[in-house]
């Protein structure tokens, strides 16, 4: 098959912020791009949650980038690692994860890939890969052969590793072979490129290095951004539930990305929209909350399609502007021992965790009738009632 070398377009996709390097060079991936060879590129995840946010999608809108370029692109899903944990980011071991768990959040992260990517095309679809089906086979003979390519004193170089050796956390022997086993499936994918976040680049180069030592093959290592807030530096997490996930109803998502602050506005327009970036200052020129409505509005339609983003976008605007209800707010019928607000707000599903619900109660941000609660020992009615959480999640209920 051949590959699209028109520079035009590589410049456009490379220039957008969402590779910030390249290894070994930049340079160098660009002759390849430009060289007509068609690159084996992939890039993996462990699915430790069920829902992926738009830090993660605009991973995914880059990778199709590089597909409609003809190059063969896979996503892997990291079913075998994510049962042992990166510990990428933490200062604590992280738990490990079930059979059951895994396939439940590997089925929701493929339905939300699917609009960003063109699963369709007969000619060249993305690869789906799973890292179970190379791992789970090597022997223990193997995984001594592996780790015999790297030293302890790497390991601990580590910038996690490092910060828990010297604050006297405890580190396990089993996070130690986690960078063996993410950088065998570089091995095993027989990879040309690979795709991964900052946070990820000790693992890819740890694939770099046994790709080179076991096939004597080098590997681009493309790492791409953490999307961050550019004024607190906070990040996107789907471990701590923080961003604009992509399970979200368009109305749900729409409004989520509306109450982003102002600093992310820019940062979205980049990462994760396609507008030319030639209209970038265009569009930051009208003004924050009507910048944001068009960045949202252009999101929620990548997902959702143009009707759902203008209906999104229509109800937003009927709520927040003209104070209106949603119209499609859902009747939830609780159990008869549900009295305290806190425990509504979980059954009603407008949050997760009674311990979330209680901190947003101690913030004032549940209503109920309209009147903020501030005791949570209210005793829920059986006559319908409105709960309302923060400014965009609403539910009636009952209680049977």
């Amino acid at each position: 098959m051949n590959t699209i070398t028109d520079k035009k377009k590589i410049d456009e996709m490379l220039n957008r912020g969402v590779m910030v390097d390249v290894l070994p060079s930049k340079e160098e991936f660009i002759t390849k791009l430009m060289s007509g060879e068609r690159l084996k590129i992939y890039i993996g995840a462990d699915p430790t949650s069920d829902s992926l946010h738009l830090s993660h999608a605009k991973n995914y809108m880059f990778l199709e980038e590089l597909r409609a370029l003809g190059h063969e692109v896979t996503i892997l899903f990291g079913d075998f690692t994510a049962q042992i944990g990166d510990p990428t980011g933490k200062n604590t071991t992280r738990p490990l994860l079930s059979e059951v768990e895994i396939k439940k959040n590997v089925k929701g992260w493929l339905a939300q890939i699917k609009p960003l990517m063109d699963f369709g095309d007969k000619k060249n679809p993305p690869k789906i890969a799973y890292n179970g089906k190379w791992l789970s086979k090597l022997t223990l003979e193997d995984v001594i052969k592996l780790a015999a390519n790297f030293t302890v004193q790497q390991m601990i170089e580590r910038d996690m590793f490092e910060k828990r050796w010297n604050a006297n956390v405890p580190i396990y022997l089993h996070e130690f072979l986690y960078p063996l086993m993410q950088g065998y499936d570089s091995v095993a994918l027989d990879t040309d490129v690979e795709m991964c976040g900052t946070d990820q680049t000790f693992n890819a180069l740890a694939g770099r290095t046994l790709l080179k030592r076991l096939k004597d093959k080098e590997k681009f290592v493309l790492i791409v951004n953490l999307m961050a807030n550019p004024k607190t530096g906070a990040l996107m997490s789907k471990s701590q539930g923080t961003g604009v996930f992509l399970s979200s109803p368009p109305n749900e998502m729409y409004g989520a990305i509306m109450a982003q602050p102002d600093e992310m506005i820019e940062p979205l327009f980049i990462n994760c929209t396609r507008i030319t970036l030639s209209q970038k200052n265009n569009v930051m020129a009208m003004g924050p909350r009507d910048a944001k409505a068009k960045v949202a509005l252009e999101i929620v339609k990548k997902f959702y399609g143009e009707k759902k983003a203008a209906l999104a976008q229509e109800a937003f605007v009927n709520q927040f502007s003209k104070g209106e209800l949603p119209e499609d707010i859902d009747l939830k019928i609780l159990s008869a021992d549900i009295v305290k607000v806190s425990d509504a707000v979980v059954a009603a599903g407008l949050t997760t965790s009674k311990s979330d619900a209680r901190r947003l109660i101690e913030q004032r941000g549940v209503k109920l009738d309209g009147k903020v609660v501030t005791d949570d020992e209210i005793l829920i009615s059986d006559k319908e009632q409105l709960l309302q959480v923060g400014k965009r999640k609403f539910a009636k209920i009952k209680s049977k």
